[in-house]
């Protein structure tokens, strides 16, 4: 596992159900991994924005979502969003 952390950033429903809109978290692992230690570490809610979320890694959207995370990388949650 790589020992350089990510950087997991929250907006706007996932930041609600997260209670913040950053943490950090060890690197090396899938981005299905990672949704289920947050849904872990956050709850119900934050397990129910993750299933309908879209997740950019360092501003690119992520389509492989087995591949390990690197070191260093930005995740960005973003739950759908609603507007007029």
């Amino acid at each position: 596992m790589d020992p350089t952390p990510l950087i997991i950033r929250y907006f706007a429903g996932a930041r609600a159900a997260a209670g913040r809109s950053e943490e950090v978290t060890a690197a090396g692992r899938s981005l299905d991994d990672l949704a289920v230690e947050l849904a872990h570490r956050h709850g119900d809610r934050m397990a129910a924005v993750l299933r309908v979320a879209s997740f950019l890694v360092d501003g690119v959207t992520c389509h492989d979502r087995q591949a390990p995370l690197p070191g260093g990388a930005t995740v960005d949650v973003l739950p759908p969003f609603a507007g007029g």
